[in-house]
């Protein structure tokens, strides 16, 4: 299976893809989707949904993973962070990929095997699991690869459906 792991954003969205099988990964890309602040809002939702396309188009996985939107006490954000997602979540409808949202405490629980682990575990246990020589840069795009091992490891258990 191939997976697309998305840490959403309208700055910067991380992706990483990844093959999924017989319970191996391989690493087929990862990076950062970027947009300048200095564009108007909607040129860069723009930006992020042709961008996001051609990692689509030209990778063609077969699920997305990508991270439930929580609110905290910027509400601005959360919405221009909404706004971003619903760009992906449209893309991703095109082409019929399975879309799937998960809580950060399920991806630290499928990654790390703690719900309560900290961004460094998660990132360190990523990089092991993938089996890279460094963390990936941005943080965003580690997020986005350990979003993509979340969805392998629980796509058949029944932790997905604890949200």
């Amino acid at each position: 299976m191939r997976i697309i792991g998305i840490d959403p954003g309208y700055a910067i969205v991380g992706y990483g893809i990844v093959d999924y099988t017989n319970g191996r990964f391989s690493v087929v890309e990862y990076g950062a989707i970027t947009t300048d602040k200095d564009t108007p809002f909607d040129k860069r939702l723009c930006e992020i949904y042709a961008d996001y396309c051609y990692l689509l188009d030209n990778f063609k996985p077969e699920a997305l993973s990508m991270e439930r939107l929580y609110f905290n006490t910027n509400q601005k954000t959360a919405i221009d962070v909404a706004q971003a997602r619903g760009i992906i979540a449209l893309a991703s409808a095109q082409r019929a990929l399975d879309i799937n949202e998960y809580t950060p405490l399920q991806v630290k629980q499928a990654v790390v095997g703690y719900g309560r682990a900290v961004k460094k575990q998660v990132q360190d246990m990523t990089k092991r699991i993938l089996c890279l020589d460094s963390v990936p840069k941005p943080d965003d795009t580690a997020d986005a690869l350990a979003l993509a091992i979340c969805h392998a490891h629980t796509s058949g258990s029944l932790l997905k459906k604890l949200v």
